[in-house]
């Protein structure tokens, strides 16, 4: 009984479209991250760019990593235009992206382009964007079953792939008319688009001349608009769908390998590269040219397909198919070696890269061999949608140029010129994965081996008509000139670069091939933003970090644990650090006895136009409150550069009582102090200006009190603790006096509210009374008693300008005309705030929410049409939220003096992000940047009473708070990291693949094992003379490792030991291990295992080396060098060396080298001496054992799992069990439920297997087999599974643990298992109680019915995963909770809860509703009744929430 939840959200970008989304007008992309969409905008703004004169390979990591370090010799800051990516929404997905694609339909709600989103197993859905919900909409959904065979008493045969194999991918036709499906080994799916030249749109089709109309019996399509179909004459999007075998179209079309639609053809038309007979590189010699090329028209109305022309005899390794627009035309093929073009006529062109091409294949090409280029996974985009040359992007991100050169209206020939590094040729580290144009000189570069990025470039032209350029284009834009160096080479001749032909930007002709010498710095490419990826993740160690981060060296902070994982391929090798929460990083600590609340003042004085520190905006004043027994006082502090200093002399009274708020007013001329009874007004000097008494008895302060107050210039809003209101306003020479208010103030029961200047008219809210006021676009938001939400614009306080009643029942969709069911509860909401939250590339108002429970609510404000259709109405969309807060009620930290709870703080730039600061017991930051969601993020440090921002020269852009001993601390947020992903992050780059690596605490370092690309030249050897003739200057190319010693200090490296050639570290291990056997004598050493990778024709040959860190004489300039490593043991092995661990109690290694897993024990000679082996009889890829008992885990790819033990005396390994069938493994471990044993395997299939090693039990034959408990589907590949430690002390854990059900978090035996993926994405299997996972089985059958699904796809077929025999699959629930595998297996109950499903539960804010027993669980059986809320939140909290960790991280 297990709970699967994503801890982290996929990084690796799979896919990309360009397309006019949410308006006609837009320009918008559209991404995939495996099983996540994103929807962005894309947004110029002025910007630092760093440029480097090095010519190191660190430039291009550096440009794509800014957190990376670089070798550059020289750097310097440039202003210039840059397009940064805004994400617009985010759709968690029960399926994985294969295809995505543009389609322009008839009619649109947004009047935009729609999206056509294909998935595995044959699925579509079409989608577009609907302005209402300000969300998707799901317009139809297809699914394609594979054909089955005729002949079921013929086999099949054995070299076909099986269905799960097969790729499916999607194309559409240029004009929309149609898309194509390619899904099983050669079936295709065409499903036509209604266009306006669509005799079924012009509703002229007549039975009697057309025929019987064509019926849709193969796809089984749902139509989101009320399920119309064609035959009722209603205009649907598309028609009805139809599948065609490959085959009948073309009888040659046997092993298709790559199809697209061309451009320039009257009917849809496609372009599909083939084999009749499969490549085998055997066979080569004989058969070297085995591809063609064939163009099939279609004819949509008869269904009939026609071949048009076919190009035969192609090399063998083409894999991809470009159609090119004009003014190129035709299409390119893209080969391992060669570049080949067919235009329309049947005509090829083709370009040999390097000097295999014209070994290999007998086709006529133009000789550029001298390129070296290796195009296998390369990628191809046009320079633009009328450019007539293309970018062609590297395996390994090089960049180069492909020309053509043009006869007339034919294509003649092309060359490929790389672009030099100087002009940004290594912007980008690693291979591509997608990309798209997403405007004039910008494309967006998707990779799943590094960073995302949008990449810009330009052109070198005449300086003086660049300079003219730019000051046309940026004539209203406030830049000085001085910075416009290199803004010109983004805003450059467009009529150069964007000519309609060839012809135009050559003088006529001129038909000459481009001269590369001529023209090789004509483009400059450079980063203009990035997307982060941690993925592919292959290794990851845990631990208490070695050090605290800059500044944060507080003892009494417990620092908890760490996670660092490999992160990239290639050049975009990377150490990737994770923490659950955010460590301040403290400059200063002050202790001020009695502290309460602080605020940072900065101020302007009149007298010179400045601030009080020049112009640079610094905060000069520090109020801070205090509360002693026998007194309430505020006292105002200065700063100084010995730390805090009071002011004295000066009108401000401490001994007038504690204080509310405080803010400024008259653009910071005035100090405004909010009492509960009165506001007093200063200069900048704290000279007195105004007091003014606000209770009904101006002598003795009878009356309401002053709770809560929020200030936009020239405003005042007090809150008072009779839920009344008051608005003041100061008038030019700062004097404040209150604004009249209507009467629909005048009555109480306002419980919070706030004040917004909407400068940028997001909410575009208009009074119907003419307001002729210059002080702003000032909005007050107020939340009554009753729940609703009223916003008015000041200073009209006559009638609020919006309302909606609703806001209390949380609805997925606020706006002023829901209403609530009935039956529905609502939300004990005591706070609201609207503030922006962004970074400095953008920032956007929300409103948040808080809850008597701690929750926090946060929506985003949009316009929607209004019913009319001409009209806006301002609509609010409620945010995912997944955090969970571990204090239910307010603690003694939450509450103030009056007894309220701490309020909100927001942030306006804290490390440059806008942000809200929840303080109390368990504080946390609101954290958002441009490209992610709002993310909540605890803070390690707690209690937080009290925080505000500051701004002095000693903390630049950070913060003040105030910790549990009353001592007030300067912090600044960790520098160099990242919080996109709801985790604190920092990337450190290395620029060489890391394959494995482990922490050695005892001397602070980690150990990494590294490799690079050298060429490969034959070795001498007698028995091949032939080798040494070898004169290719095309050498092929094998990894090299290192072993290298990182600092955990500075990150550096230390050390390092060189590997042979051909040698690659499989597996990294710091062990306990024995080092005399006279002494018994133990040390902490690193033992490394290698494989030399020779070839397929001879054997793999291993290598186990175990080192040791000693202390040394540290170089002066470098004190971190102080250690080094020591070679202790060097053993050569039979055999690859592919997995190490720790076995049992008498320091011993075991080791799988070859096809035996063998237990080695260290000898004072410095050998390893084998004690107990055993026989897998192949390559072991997984060795685990569970700490203190001896079981040893073993996989592999072709057996599957076992399970041994391990036996000290004598000497011996036992095989205890296997699993019962085939799994492919990835990775593996134990998980200890109590007395309960499970294995849990990830396998090749993205499925997750839970086995359970039960002796007792009658079915696993006296513990031989393993016992499947239940399978669970994921979208991503696993790379790593990682049973975490215990926490490091109770203490922990959060103290208020006094509620009932959190009894289980106690058990220190139900460990979670941190399992890491491929897509770079973090996730944790978390064992539950039995109580625990009845409830969330509920609670999870319930949120199935009861939430939408993003593109119409079903979450729990998603997780089902089919298995020959037991049962699952279908409608019993398979492997998510419900039983049906468990069932089918083992007869009871007891599968894995999808936690990404149950941490949604506070979406469509009525869970209360099903709490009650009203909405029942929907066959997810009882529970649902007699549960209450309190129990729901502890069980959620525990499968999904903090407590899930079990205070590890």
């Amino acid at each position: 009984m297990q709970c699967y939840t994503e801890l982290t959200p996929p990084t690796a970008v799979t896919h990309s479209l360009s397309l006019p989304f949410l308006s006609a007008s837009a320009n918008n992309l559209v991404i995939a991250r495996t099983s996540l969409l994103q929807i962005f905008t894309l947004k110029s703004v002025l910007s630092d760019i760093i440029t480097t004169t090095s010519t190191s390979t660190d430039f291009r990591r550096s440009s794509v990593n800014p957190l990376g370090s670089s070798n550059a010799t020289a750097q310097r800051a440039d202003r210039a235009l840059a397009t940064k990516l805004v994400l617009i929404a985010q759709y968690e997905l029960s399926g994985v992206v294969t295809s995505l694609a543009r389609v322009k339909i008839l009619k649109s709600k947004s009047g935009g382009e729609a999206l056509l989103v294909s998935l595995r197993n044959a699925r579509a859905s079409l989608v577009e964007w609907d302005p209402e919900r300000y969300s998707i909409y799901t317009i139809s959904i297809h699914l394609y079953e594979p054909k089955e065979r005729e002949d079921k008493d013929i086999p099949a045969n054995p070299c076909d792939p099986d269905e799960k194999d097969n790729a499916s991918y999607l194309t559409v036709d240029p004009r929309s008319r149609c898309a194509a499906l390619k899904f099983g080994e050669r079936q295709l799916a065409i499903l036509p688009f209604h266009q306006q030249t669509d005799d079924l749109v012009m509703e002229d089709y007549d039975p009697d001349i057309d025929g019987e109309r064509p019926e849709n019996i193969t796809s089984h399509a749902k139509s989101g608009r009320g399920g119309v179909e064609d035959n009722l004459g209603e205009k649907t999007p598309h028609g009805a769908s139809f599948v065609v075998s490959m085959l009948a179209l073309d009888p040659t079309l046997l092993h298709p390998v790559h199809l697209a639609f061309l451009y320039e053809y009257r009917e849809p038309t496609l372009g599909v590269l083939s084999s009749q007979m499969a490549s085998s590189m055997a066979l080569l010699p004989e058969r070297p040219n085995t591809l063609s090329y064939t163009v099939i028209t279609l004819d949509l109305e008869q269904r009939a397909l026609t071949v048009l022309l076919s190009a035969n005899d192609l090399p063998y390794d083409m894999f991809a198919v470009v159609p090119l627009r004009l003014p190129i035309g035709g299409t390119l093929l893209i080969g391992g070696n060669q570049l080949i073009h067919v235009d329309q006529a049947g005509k090829t062109n083709g370009v040999a890269v390097n000097e295999f091409a014209k070994i290999s294949i007998s086709f006529s090409l133009a000789d550029q061999s001298d390129l070296a280029l290796r195009l296998e996974g390369c990628l191809i985009e046009q320079l633009g949608h009328e450019s007539s040359e293309l970018l062609l992007i590297l395996n390994t991100g090089e960049l180069a140029i492909v020309g053509f050169r043009i006869d007339g209206r034919s294509i003649s020939g092309l060359s490929i010129r790389r672009v030099p590094e100087h002009d940004g040729g290594f912007a980008l580290s690693a291979g591509p994965s997608c990309s798209s144009l997403v405007g004039r000189g910008r494309m967006f570069i998707g990779s799943e081996d590094a960073d995302s990025v949008v990449l810009g470039w330009s052109r070198r032209l005449d300086k003086l008509k660049r300079q003219k350029s730019n000051l046309g284009v940026n004539a209203g834009v406030d830049v000085d000139t001085s910075d416009l160096s290199d803004l010109d080479e983004d805003i450059d001749d467009d009529d150069d670069l964007y000519a309609s032909t060839l012809a135009d930007q050559k003088p006529k002709g001129d038909t000459n091939m481009l001269d590369a010498s001529d023209q090789s710095d004509e483009y400059r490419f450079r980063v203009h933003d990035a997307l982060e990826n941690f993925g592919p993740i292959r290794s990851i160690t845990v631990g208490k970090p070695s050090q605290q981060l800059p500044g944060s060296t507080q003892g009494d902070v417990d620092p908890g644990l760490e996670l660092m994982a490999t992160s990239g391929r290639g050049g975009a090798g990377a150490l990737t650090i994770f923490r659950r929460q955010i460590e301040p990083c403290v400059l200063e600590s002050h202790l001020l006895a009695n502290a309460t609340r602080l605020w940072s003042v900065s101020v302007m004085r009149p007298s010179d136009g400045l601030s009080a520190h020049q112009s640079e905006d610094l905060d000069c004043y520090m109020i801070a409150s205090t509360k002693s027994e026998d007194a309430l006082q505020s006292v105002a502090y200065t700063f100084k550069s010995t730390g805090l200093e009071e002011v004295k002399d000066t009108d401000f009274d401490p001994d007038a009582g504690i204080t509310v708020e405080v803010g400024t007013l008259n653009s910071g001329a005035r100090i405004v102090q909010v009492l509960p009874t009165e506001l007093r007004s200063f200069d900048a000097d704290f000279g007195l200006a105004q007091i003014l008494p606000l209770g009904d008895d101006e002598e003795t302060g009878a009356g309401p009190k002053i709770i809560r107050a929020s200030f936009a210039d020239p405003y005042v809003l007090l809150i008072r603790d009779n839920e009344s209101i008051m608005v003041l306003r100061a008038d030019e020479g700062g004097e404040l006096d209150e604004v009249e208010q209507g009467n629909s103030l005048e009555r109480k029961g306002f419980r919070a509210g706030c004040l917004y200047e909407d400068s940028n008219d997001i909410f575009r809210l208009e009074s119907e009374v003419e307001i002729e006021d210059d002080a702003g676009n000032v909005l007050m938001f107020l939340l009554t008693v009753g729940g609703g939400l009223q916003i008015f614009r000041l200073p009209s306080l006559g009638q609020w300008v919006y309302r909606a009643e609703g806001l209390s029942f949380l609805p997925p969709y606020l706006n002023p005309g829901f209403w609530a069911r009935r039956s529905q509860a609502k939300e004990d909401l005591t706070e609201l705030l609207v503030t922006e939250l962004g970074d400095a590339s953008h920032k956007a108002p929300y409103l948040i929410l808080r809850s008597v429970l701690n929750d926090v609510i946060i929506y985003q404000p949009y316009q929607s049409p209004a019913s009319n259709g001409s009209d806006m109405t301002l609509s609010f969309l409620k945010m995912p939220n997944p955090h969970f807060t571990r204090t239910f009620l307010p603690s003694l930290y939450d509450e103030g003096e009056d007894g309220s709870r701490e309020p909100m703080r927001a942030l306006s730039d804290v490390a440059g992000y806008s942000a809200v600061f929840l303080p109390g017991e368990a504080p946390a930051f609101i954290i958002k940047s441009a490209s992610c969601p709002p993310q909540l993020i605890n803070t390690r440090e707690k209690p937080v009473q009290n925080l505000t921002s500051l701004h002095s020269k000693k903390c630049e852009k950070g913060f003040a708070y105030i910790d549990s001993q009353g001592s007030i601390k300067f912090a600044q947020l960790p520098a160099e990291c990242q919080y996109h992903t709801g985790w604190v992050t920092r990337k450190i780059a290395f620029g060489e693949d890391i394959h494995a690596l482990d922490h050695h605490e005892p001397t602070a370092t980690h150990l990494i094992g590294v490799s690079r690309m050298v060429d490969f030249k034959l070795p001498e050897d007698e028995t091949h003379p032939e080798w040494a003739t070898e004169t290719t200057s095309f050498l092929p190319q094998v990894e090299q490792g290192t072993i290298k010693l990182l600092d955990d200090r500075t990150w550096s490296i230390i050390d390092e030991y060189p590997l042979a050639p051909a040698e690659v570290v499989m597996a990294i291990k710091t062990m306990n291990l024995e080092v005399s056997e006279n002494t018994r004598e133990r040390r902490p050493l690193i033992v490394v295992g290698t494989a030399v990778i020779r070839g397929e024709d001879l054997p793999a040959q291993g290598r186990i080396y175990v080192f040791n860190v000693i202390p040394v004489v540290p170089d002066p300039e470098r004190p971190e060098t102080g250690r080094r490593l020591k070679l202790i043991a060097k053993e050569e092995i039979k055999g690859a060396v592919t997995a190490l661990s720790e076995i049992g109690t008498q320091g011993l290694l075991l080791a799988a080298q070859g096809q035996k897993c063998m237990v080695r024990g260290l000898k004072e000679d410095g050998s390893l001496l084998p004690v107990a082996f055993l026989d897998m009889q192949c390559y072991t890829s997984v060795v685990k054992e569970l700490k203190g008992t001896g079981l040893c885990l073993m996989g592999d790819a072709v057996k599957g799992v076992w399970l041994a033990g391990y036996y000290e005396d004598p000497y011996a390994l036992r095989l205890f069990g296997k699993s019962p069938s085939h799994i492919e493994v990835l990775a593996a471990d134990f998980l200890p439920d109590g007395k309960q044993l499970y294995l849990v395997i990830a396998d090749a299939d993205a499925n997750i297997h839970i086995l359970q090693f039960d002796p007792e039990h009658p079915r696993s034959l006296s513990g031989h087999l393993l016992l499947p408990h239940s399978i669970f589907h994921t979208a991503s590949l696993a790379t790593t599974c990682t049973l975490l430690p215990l926490p490091p002390s109770p203490s922990s854990t959060s103290p208020n643990t006094n509620n009932k059900n959190n009894n289980n978090n106690n058990n220190t035996s139900l460990l979670p298992l941190l399992i890491t993926t491929q897509s770079g994405s973090l996730t944790l299997l978390t064992p539950l109680s039995p109580g625990t996972h009845r409830t969330l089985s509920a609670l999870q059958s319930h949120l199935h019915s009861a939430l939408p699904a993003a593109l119409g796809l079903n979450a729990r077929q998603f997780r089902n995963v089919d298995v020959d025999g037991g049962g699952g699959g279908g409608g019993g629930g398979g492997g998510i909770a419900g039983g049906g595998i468990a069932g089918g297996f083992m007869g009871q109950k007891g599968g894995v809860v999808d936690g990404m499903v149950v941490r949604r539960w506070m979406e469509a804010g009525r869970w209360r509703w099903w709490v009650g027993g009203g909405g029942g669980g929907g066959g997810g059986g009882g529970g649902g009744g007699g549960v209450g809320g309190r129990e729901v939140r502890a069980c959620v909290a525990e499968g999904v929430g903090e407590e899930g960790l079990r205070g590890i991280l």
